[in-house]
């Protein structure tokens, strides 16, 4: 019998397309989520299903900036043949994000058994969810928000990309949240912050997803609710990828900043009170 069922498999997609850009812990509403329905979080096929349905959201992304990548990579690819071409700024940025992308694999495969052991543990994720929300608050007031998406440059990338490792290894801080927080303190403006977010997500977590996947199926998650939890996944995240878009043109990160604060408070109140096991 699966791990998960297939109505289980869509709420838990739902989460994922809902919060996987959102800088409000994707992992951290995750484990809520599969911990009130009584799902066990540190389940090996579990943690597994939950890196493969991040693949639906990655899909998103790619449909989504289709254009913004198809640019990209031709810049790269001409660049590779013809000299002449390595000083556009795309051919550039795609070698940021494949550099940018190295401290995270690194240290993801040899932090691999702490992120899935103590590290995973829910009062973790309240505490990152809180203390997340100190640093977001603190970055959106100390960026100038000067500087647009034309304007980064490598140092950003790899600050940026090198962010990811708080969310790896602090489930709850938000992949999302540490990225957009260090672009802005570097003066990127939102928009630009979150866009370069997003570019440097791609590859940490498709690789991320694939890698999870024989332990997803080989471990008691079954096909179907795999595909509905991917699917689900995948259109929720392109609705929530075009809504956030639209907001930080417009909004600090404020509401996002509470949000967190009040979720960590409430998840640390479950744990507090036996409703939800660490």
């Amino acid at each position: 019998m699966s791990a998960i069922s297939i109505g289980q498999a869509a709420v838990l997609g739902v989460v994922e397309g809902v919060t996987e850009f959102l800088p409000v812990s994707s992992t951290g509403h995750l484990k809520i989520t599969e911990g009130l329905m009584g799902i066990p979080v540190d389940d090996t096929s579990v943690v597994g299903f939950t890196a493969v349905i991040q693949v639906g959201a990655i899909a998103a992304v790619l449909l989504y900036f289709f254009k913004d990548i198809v640019r990209i990579v031709s810049a790269w690819g001409r660049g590779l043949v013809h000299r002449e071409e390595r000083h556009d700024h795309d051919y550039k940025f795609a070698w940021w994000v494949i550099y940018a992308t190295i401290p995270i694999v690194v240290v993801g495969l040899a932090a691999k058994s702490l992120v899935e052991g103590p590290l995973g543990s829910l009062w973790v994720v309240a505490l990152s969810l809180i203390i997340g929300s100190g640093v977001m608050w603190a970055a959106d007031q100390m960026g100038r928000h000067k500087r647009g998406e034309d304007d980064t440059s490598f140092k950003d990338a790899m600050l940026v990309g090198s962010s990811q490792i708080l969310a790896l290894l602090f489930p709850g801080f938000s992949r999302s949240g540490a990225t957009m927080s260090t672009a802005l303190i570097l003066d990127l403006d939102r928009v630009a912050a979150t866009r370069l977010s997003f570019f440097l997500g791609i590859p940490a977590l498709t690789g991320a997803g694939l890698y999870e996947l024989k332990d997803a199926v080989g471990a008691g998650v079954g096909a179907v609710p795999l595909a509905v939890g991917t699917a689900v996944s995948f259109v929720v995240a392109y609705a929530s990828i075009a809504w956030l878009l639209k907001f930080v043109a417009r909004h600090s990160f404020n509401a996002f900043v509470l949000y967190r604060i009040v979720i960590g408070v409430l998840l640390l109140g479950l744990l507090g009170t036996g409703v939800l096991s660490a």
